[in-house]
């Protein structure tokens, strides 16, 4: 059985007329009755009796009919929908996100893009940035933006703007005036950290090695496993943390928050957008990336 066979039957069971139905499909009245006797003889039944008023279904010719008509009709639609597709219309579009990036960067791209593609949806997965791979590995999603990178193969990152991580504390903290506190000056306050997997977390580890100071000399009053949790925590005097300067740009600007810099201890970390390695983007994934590497330059 092929599409043509099925649309041959149905011009014939409508117009109950060999002669009418070749009219109808563009074909000879023996191309159509090959058509038919294939059918026929693939499910070994009889479709239609052939009368002196015309072709007549069968009562299994009735049944061919109905899903005949639905398969040529959802055959139809595969066309509209891939047409659709491409033209950026009635489209949905799966992205990945690690927390940064999907509370502070995607979004702001997201006006931007539906402005030019407003038939496109946005549905954006978040987690930290190894969930986000595995949605990725997964092909949950089309591509993502990280804070971190992984040695994973068939991973493409492309490296977007920096971002500092920096130590925050509530306003009115003794260390909020000051212009710079010494490092040692950190195992004194209890610490807020992200939970294992996060990329600020995985950044602000390494790079307080590189310093000098091992993660288990710092005093670490909780783990959470956002980074909007760890600003709570922080606001409720439960402690001090290594935070994005992105994500409390606004608490600072309010006066809620203040960064505090540390002698000798810089952490910076690029976001990466990632996709995997041979897989050609559709085209609303390929519009957005393109969108937020307009807006996020690499640095």
């Amino acid at each position: 059985m092929n599409l043509k066979q099925l649309e041959v039957f149905i011009a014939v069971a409508e117009s109950g007329s060999f002669s009418r139905a070749a009219e109808l499909t563009f074909l000879t009245q023996s191309t159509v009755s090959q058509h038919i006797l294939s059918l026929e003889k693939e499910y070994d039944l009889k479709l239609l009796d052939r009368t002196g008023k015309g072709a007549l279904l069968t009562e299994a010719g009735k049944l061919l009919l109905v899903h005949a008509r639905r398969v040529v009709e959802e055959a139809r639609d595969v066309g509209t929908a891939l047409t659709r597709f491409r033209g950026l219309s009635e489209v949905e579009l799966k992205v990945g996100g690690s927390n940064i990036p999907a509370c502070y960067m995607i979004p702001e791209c997201i006006p931007a893009f539906r402005d030019k593609h407003p038939g496109v949806i946005i549905t954006l997965l978040q987690g930290d940035s190894r969930e986000t791979l595995e949605r990725l590995k997964r092909e949950e999603v089309e591509f993502a933006l990280v804070g971190t990178r992984f040695t994973e193969k068939k991973i493409v990152y492309k490296p977007l703007a920096l971002d500092k991580i920096s130590l925050v504390v509530p306003a009115g903290h003794p260390w909020s005036g000051k212009e710079f506190i010494l490092p040692e000056e950190l195992i004194t306050e209890p610490l807020i950290f992200r939970e294992p997997g996060s990329g600020t977390d995985r950044t602000l580890r390494e790079e307080l090695v590189k310093a000098g100071f091992s993660p288990q000399h710092l005093k670490i009053a909780m783990c959470l496993g956002s980074n909007e949790a760890v600003k709570q925590a922080i606001l409720n005097g439960g402690g001090v943390s290594f935070l994005s300067e992105l994500s409390v740009k606004r608490e600072c600007e309010r006066g809620e928050m203040a960064v505090v810099r540390i002698r000798g201890l810089d952490v910076w970390r690029h976001f990466y957008l990632v996709t995997l390695w041979g897989r050609e983007l559709a085209p609303a994934a390929k519009a957005f990336v393109d969108t937020i590497l307009h807006w996020f330059q690499a640095e």
